[in-house]
């Protein structure tokens, strides 16, 4: 076989770099759809496995189950729920506009505080053009609506389908990826792999306790004040949990919409009052969230800071809104193992750390057994990790 030489193969490395870093850079606007395609698909990818085991179904078959079965929910709870809603969203609308126009027909009238005069009927006439350019939007900001919506729906449709392609091809993708390390180094690509997997799905179960704590938390709240619903307003506040920025906004916006509504079985105000209540409290809860609960559940999950885990959500927030800080604490332990793995072997140094012994992580108290029982001890902390 005719090798190539190693400046040749040097040259050719870097020109296949260059391609992909143009290629990266030309299709800039798709890496985001691509990362939420990625995110999910490893959402989903547990519970294909789990099926696949349980059913010796192949994989193709049980990412096939799991897949269309969340397609069916995706759009069938939303088609079941979405006229009632319209419904009800009208009402409040209605509702909302019949307030603006009172409130407005009292700015109309001069207003007299410790025997001084204050016309504000131009305040009322900007409310009046407010709610005008609200009915009936301008021209060109239809067109931007329709627009923006042909490429979100463009884009959902991409991500829909990359999902599946995650789900079902990501084995070989996975083995593809490692056979590209040369032979020698193979294995510690393998083992670095299942280090950086063991982080993120340390992350997904530190997610699902967040989410289970939180719908637990916010059911109790709205028992408590008496709203209507609040067991599904709790599971639908754990479950938006997992999108940051914007999920809070919207578990919020349906429980003070209920509350406008229906008010509280048991609060003797105004249903107004009540849905400020309702507002306070989850404000409250929701930044008790952010800056303890999330910050201990993830650090703890991925063996960080919690510190250090708060200020780099922050971070990513600013810099690149909900995606940014949903990934950031995966990322950001996957690139620390990785960033170790390549000092050492710069360094010269072994390419992992080796473990801690079971022995040495006994309490002191164990140093004062007999052999016999201090090796029964180990053994069972062995089987048990």
């Amino acid at each position: 076989m005719n090798e190539w030489r190693p400046s040749f193969r040097y040259m050719i490395g870097l020109l296949l770099l260059a391609a992909l870093a143009g290629f990266v850079y030309y299709a800039r606007e798709a890496i985001q759809p691509l990362v939420i395609s990625a995110f999910i698909a490893y959402l989903f990818n547990p519970a294909a496995v789990i099926l696949a085991e349980k059913t010796r179904l192949s994989r193709r078959a049980a990412v096939a189950i799991v897949y269309f079965t969340a397609l069916v929910l995706l759009f069938a709870v939303p088609a079941t729920v979405t006229p009632f809603f319209l419904d009800e969203l009208a009402g409040v609308g209605r509702d909302l506009f019949n307030l603006l126009g009172e409130f407005q027909a009292m700015l109309a009238e001069p207003l007299f505080f410790m025997g001084m005069s204050f016309d504000l009927s131009e305040v009322g006439q900007s409310l009046g053009g407010l709610q005008s350019f609200l009915i009936t939007p301008l021209p060109e900001d239809a067109f931007w609506i329709l627009e923006s919506t042909s490429r979100g729906t463009i884009w959902f449709l991409v991500i829909v389908v990359t999902v599946y392609l995650f789900l079902a091809y990501w084995p070989d993708m996975r083995d593809w990826l490692l056979d590209l390390a040369p032979p020698a180094a193979r294995e510690e690509a393998q083992i670095l792999y299942r280090q950086v997997r063991a982080v993120w799905m340390a992350y997904l179960r530190g997610q699902i306790l967040l989410m289970f704590l939180v719908g637990v938390i916010f059911t109790i709240a709205w028992y408590i004040l008496g709203i209507p619903g609040a067991f599904v307003l709790g599971v639908i506040a754990g479950l938006f949990t997992l999108v940051p920025d914007l999920g809070p906004i919207l578990a919020v916006a349906l429980a003070m919409g209920v509350a406008l509504l229906e008010g509280s079985t048991w609060i003797p105000l105004s249903n107004a009052w009540v849905t400020v209540i309702v507002f306070i409290v989850y404000f409250v809860l929701i930044n008790l969230k952010n800056m303890w609960l999330r910050p201990v559940i993830m650090g703890r999950s991925v063996h960080m800071n919690e510190g250090l885990i708060f200020v780099v959500i922050l971070v990513a927030t600013i810099l690149n809104g909900i995606l940014g800080a949903l990934l950031v604490v995966p990322v950001l332990a996957s690139s620390i193992i990785v960033f170790n793995y390549l000092v050492r072997k710069v360094l010269g140094r072994p390419p992992f750390e080796k473990e801690i012994p079971f022995v040495k992580r006994f309490r002191p108290s164990d140093e004062r057994l007999p052999a016999r029982h201090l090796r029964r001890r180990t053994i069972k902390k062995l089987n048990r990790n």
